[in-house]
């Protein structure tokens, strides 16, 4: 449940269902009926569960998906629009993730079907994509006299090569999973029905390292993109590792390695 997430009163989401499984946040998109599209009350109401997922420090890892098997989501409710719905998004972004610039947590896209427009850019905001072998990527707004505006035509060229990314911008065209694998755009594609399992254990793994760890080193990776040299970026001071040497964590992990026992993360 929602208000769950920060200890308020509950509330039932309405666009999206949630669970909670430990340290990891299950976020599913559910608006089947328009292959997963979002309009601005759902971008919002996401905003609120990822503003949730963000400040609860018991919750480590969020894993995004959509509802049904035909698609992860199809970007911007484009039916909403025409009918005169006002078209606008909360600070944090489409989806309350794509200009979500602050957060150092992991999340992971487990797409499920067709990845269209603001889909395929909400998928492009997560760390990590995991796609089931239907699943399609595109960016089709030039199709549409549009722009893939919320993060599309920045994010793409930054995680894969520039001709290819430049190919999917400039065209519209759609790209399969096994493609997209060859292309370095997700980290693994599987059968549909194992879609959830694999998203799963790729955030087991990330829960075997210390928290503060894995977002010291997100914090470091995704500023030392914006940085002009390789000096810079290794030798500029990164709040995330910083609190990372301060942590708990930080002396556990020796310790556990020496005493020959998983160790017990605490998170700080």
């Amino acid at each position: 449940m929602l208000g769950s997430l920060a200890g308020e009163t509950e509330v039932m989401p309405e666009f999206c269902k949630l669970e909670r499984d430990g340290h990891i946040l299950m976020v599913t998109i559910n608006r089947p009926e328009v292959r997963n599209s979002l309009h601005p009350p759902a971008s919002f109401e996401l905003a609120k569960v990822f503003d949730d997922f963000v400040a609860d420090p018991e919750l480590w890892v969020a894993i995004l998906t959509g509802a049904g098997d035909r698609a992860f989501s199809a970007g911007n409710d484009l039916k909403y629009q025409a009918a005169g719905g006002k078209l606008e998004f909360p600070p944090s972004g489409f989806g309350g993730i794509t200009h979500r610039f602050d957060s150092s947590k992991p999340m992971i896209a487990a797409v499920n079907g067709i990845a269209m427009g603001g889909g395929f850019e909400l998928a492009l905001a997560c760390d990590l994509i995991v796609a089931a072998e239907e699943a399609v990527f595109a960016l089709p707004e030039p199709r549409v006299g549009m722009a893939a505006l919320v993060g599309g035509i920045h994010r793409l060229p930054r995680q894969i090569p520039l001709k290819q990314a430049m190919g999917i911008i400039l065209t519209g065209r759609r790209v399969s999973a096994h493609e997209a694998l060859e292309m370095g755009l997700v980290n693994e594609v599987v059968p549909h029905r194992e879609l959830m399992s694999a998203a799963r254990c790729w955030a087991d793994q990330i829960l075997e390292c210390a928290p503060l760890s894995v977002r010291g080193s997100k914090q470091a990776a995704m500023a030392g993109l914006d940085m002009a040299s390789l000096e810079t970026a290794m030798t500029s001071r990164y709040e995330g590792l910083a609190a990372m040497v301060r942590s708990e964590d930080f002396k556990e992990g020796p310790r556990a390695f020496v005493e020959k026992r998983p160790p017990r993360w605490q998170g700080r």
